[in-house]
């Protein structure tokens, strides 16, 4: 694994939990003291509660019930969604990669900073690495490689994957600095034609201020943002400053959108920033690039433990493409929207296009469909993995649909929740009905529980088991009516 963020701690920890060796190298010495993203969606929490470990993150974190897009005054409202986790968790990245390399520890990973990755090579047998560490030439094999190495990966320019898309057209200033009058309710979004503000607190004295502003749009992102210059911007846009001094961090971000051609070359694949760039517009990217890495992770994990080939899935890794490219190319839509929403708003064309998709968005449709796609909770994969026994596709209405943490009640009285049953990283084949259908899985690969949903009796009418794979996604559902005739 290339990448200690985020996605290459949340790729490992999946990995190690299976069982399978895990190395880790990053080149940074020390985790990265900035917190470039503040936004855990819900999406992203349900994964980690399916390993159990949500709690550790919750613990740490603010739930906010809404959230936004482009800015636009109309909040999104999560509450629409079915799930234990109907909300954002405000929570900074820095904390974020604490957590998830506490995680990796208690795994056992093998996590090596301050490695440089130089090169990296495959054959049908096997992938290589070379680099320095601490000036230590250094070589790993192995059966695998995932680049999580962020925009500029090595490992996706030396597999040949192109990154096209949208170069930088326009940029954006943010900058954490202490404000010594914050606006009133400490936190602040506004759009005008001379720009666009948030000022959203991290603690204490210490705010985020980011800065979309109608005179520097055009400045190149690799121009340095000084405090001065992030302090005029504020003025210009909001008419103050708000007295911010003593910077922690400041800089300038871009429109620029990319998407890999391609998430696999032969033994190697790529996932979070690697895979997809774009505006940092609705707290997206590094949630749908820990969503790369669950999917990734389970079924590098059959893969490499034989449970895959043994259940029949042959080609379950060609399966992580053909799942997640879909997802970056609708992120690349969404931020692209949002990016001209946020960034071409200066003129009464532009004010009139926000003014008229935040009025819109007070219908409880859009809002809800918005919700979805931002957190992740939308998310549906289109085909079933697993042969379907006898009888072809049947409950076609459940395959590649999530499923929330639902309470499960057992024939002796006891509840269980659903996601416990996934904490070890395997398939479920829930059934509903007592008697009927086995699982084609291989038997280390599965657990079968036989339990009564309260309150879904309904929704599940008809069917008799739920094959659900480890990343809580229904694969497909046995019907009632095939059991009766097997």
């Amino acid at each position: 694994m290339s990448g200690a963020g985020p996605v290459g701690l949340l790729l490992a920890c999946e990995l190690a939990l299976a069982g399978v060796r895990v190395t880790v190298l990053e080149r940074r010495t020390e985790p990265v003291p900035q917190s470039r993203a503040l936004t855990m969606h819900g999406r992203t929490l349900e994964m980690l509660a399916l390993r159990g470990v949500a709690d550790r993150f919750l613990a740490r974190g603010m739930p906010i019930p809404s959230g936004h897009f482009a800015g636009l005054p109309t909040r999104l409202d999560f509450s629409a969604c079915d799930s234990t986790y109907p909300f954002t968790l405000f929570l900074p990245q820095s904390v974020t990669e604490q957590l998830l390399e506490a995680w990796a520890g208690e795994l056992g990973v093998d996590v090596r900073r301050g490695a440089t990755v130089e090169s990296t090579g495959q054959d049908e047998d096997g992938v290589w690495v070379t680099g320095t560490r601490d000036g230590t030439p250094f070589r790993l094999d192995a059966r695998y490689l995932v680049g999580a190495d962020g925009a500029r990966s090595l490992v996706r320019r030396q597999a040949g994957i192109a990154f096209d898309g949208l170069p930088p057209t326009k940029t954006a200033m943010l900058g954490d600095v202490l404000l010594r009058s914050p606006p009133p309710g400490r936190a602040l979004s506004l759009g005008n034609p001379a720009g666009g503000l948030m000022v959203v607190p991290l603690g204490g004295e210490l705010y985020r201020v980011i800065v979309v502003d109608a005179q520097e749009i055009d400045v190149p992102v690799a121009l340095p943002l000084t405090l001065e210059g992030l302090a005029a911007a504020t003025r210009r846009v909001a008419g103050d400053d708000y007295g911010m001094h003593a910077p922690q961090w400041l800089s300038r971000f871009s429109n620029q959108t990319c998407l890999a051609q391609s998430y696999r070359q032969g033994r190697i694949f790529l996932a979070g920033d690697a895979a997809h760039i774009h505006l940092p517009a609705g707290g997206q990217g590094m949630n749908v690039g820990m969503q790369d890495a669950m999917n990734l992770g389970w079924k590098l994990a059959g893969v490499l433990r034989g449970g895959a080939s043994a259940s029949g899935i042959a080609s379950l890794l060609d399966s992580y493409e053909a799942e997640r490219h879909p997802v970056g190319a609708a992120l690349y839509r969404n931020t692209l929207a949002q990016s001209a929403l946020m960034m071409n708003s200066f003129d009464p064309a532009g004010q009139a296009l926000r003014a008229t998709l935040s009025e819109l968005m007070k219908g409880p449709e859009l809002n809800a469909a918005l919700a979805h796609d931002l957190s992740g909770f939308g998310i549906r994969y289109a085909a079933a993995l697993l042969p379907v026994a006898q009888g072809g596709e049947v409950c076609a209405r459940w395959t590649g649909r999530r499923l929330p943490d639902w309470p499960l009640r057992h024939a002796d009285g006891t509840v269980s929740s659903l996601y416990r049953h996934l904490a070890g990283g395997r398939w479920v084949v829930l059934r509903v009905a007592q008697d009927g259908w086995q699982s084609p899985l291989d038997d280390d690969w599965v657990e079968t529980v036989t339990a009564a949903v309260p309150g879904r009796e309904a929704e599940l009418d008809g069917v008799a088991a739920l094959v659900v794979r480890p990343d809580g996604h229904v694969d497909h559902a046995i019907a009632s009516a095939m059991v009766a005739n097997i």
